[in-house]
């Protein structure tokens, strides 16, 4: 599912300050679009975690406003509040004596959904997540991997329908290998369900990889940049999101950028790479680098040939924009 143009989720120049006059987050305002997967960036210290907490009111904003789907959350119940909002953060938080399928049920028996209904939505999400109900509901967390836990509690995040999903650094805590597959995993999930999602993070790569758009916040809570990772990795709006996100930001943006129709180049002869015209810029190069003969063809959907890509036109592709 695409994201729609209405915010799911509306911050109104939102600040939060401490008794210290620590300022956490400052005169805050963005939207996230509902379907959207909007991740939170910056260094230590810069407020996106109190930002995130902000809308489930884990956290309470000083000044300004935070809207849920177009309800003022200071106006809502705080318990009902947050069991329409699911919540997932790094360490997971299952309960130890319970079963993975009773973990799952939390917020649903809750709110008080009949057991034929409960049941059915856990092993619709356990299967979701790629952890077979037959297989591992009747397991214990420990008897799971870091990994698997972390997919049990995507999915008690998820089983009561939530309008929308936040995520505090929930992959950090597990093996580089098994972070990259649970990406995947979890990208495939909230691209199938078009779920909202606000996730924090301080990886530009994991940012990179997951967000539809980008808050880049530097200390203070300031917000630096709002937009899609290949205008924040091609046109960074200032030297503090320059200098975060990396001097490597071009190779980065391969990653975000598809194939252009218009730059392929006709060729009817043979080349000794080929790519589908769903893959982006990253895995052109890769291929490209490979090539004896420089050129790539690119085929669409029905095996058809569409072109063929050459180093000239990648370098097109990923030259910054003139000033």
């Amino acid at each position: 599912m695409q994201p729609t143009d209405e915010p799911a989720i509306r911050l109104e120049a939102v600040s939060k300050r401490y008794d210290d006059g620590t300022t956490a987050v400052h005169n805050l305002s963005l939207d996230v679009r509902g379907g959207e997967l909007c991740v939170l960036v910056g260094p230590s210290g810069c407020g996106k975690t109190t930002t995130m907490k902000m809308v489930n009111r884990l956290v309470e904003p000083t000044s300004g406003r935070v809207l849920l789907e177009g309800e003022d959350v200071m106006a809502m119940d705080k318990v009902a509040l947050r069991r329409r909002v699911g919540y997932v953060i790094q360490q997971v938080g299952l309960f130890p004596h319970q079963k993975v399928r009773d973990n799952v049920a939390t917020v649903p028996s809750l709110l008080g959904w009949d057991r034929k209904r409960t049941r059915t939505r856990v092993d619709e999400l356990l299967e979701l997540v790629g952890l077979p109900p037959g297989t591992y509901a009747d397991r214990y967390p420990a008897q799971l991997s870091g990994g698997q836990r972390q997919r049990v509690g995507v999915a008690r995040a998820l089983a009561a329908d939530p309008l929308v999903l936040l995520m505090d650094e929930p992959f950090s805590a597990v093996d580089p290998v098994a972070r990259e597959r649970l990406q995947s995993e979890f990208l495939r999930v909230q691209r199938e369900l078009g779920t909202t999602v606000v996730l924090v993070t301080h990886d530009v790569d994991e940012a990179v990889r997951l967000g539809d758009r980008i808050a880049v916040l530097r200390d203070g809570g300031f917000l630096e940049q709002y937009a899609d990772p290949a205008t924040v990795l091609g046109a960074p709006a200032s030297e503090f999101v320059a200098g975060f996100v990396g001097s490597d930001r071009t190779v980065k943006r391969l990653s975000v950028t598809p194939i252009d129709g218009a730059s392929l180049e006709p060729w009817d002869g043979p080349v000794s790479g080929s790519l589908p015209a769903s893959a982006d810029l990253g895995q052109a190069l890769a291929l490209l680098l490979e090539s004896p003969d420089g050129r790539v063809e690119v085929r669409d959907g029905a095996g058809r040939r569409l072109g063929v890509l050459t180093p000239s036109a990648l370098h097109a592709a990923v030259r910054p924009p003139a000033a």
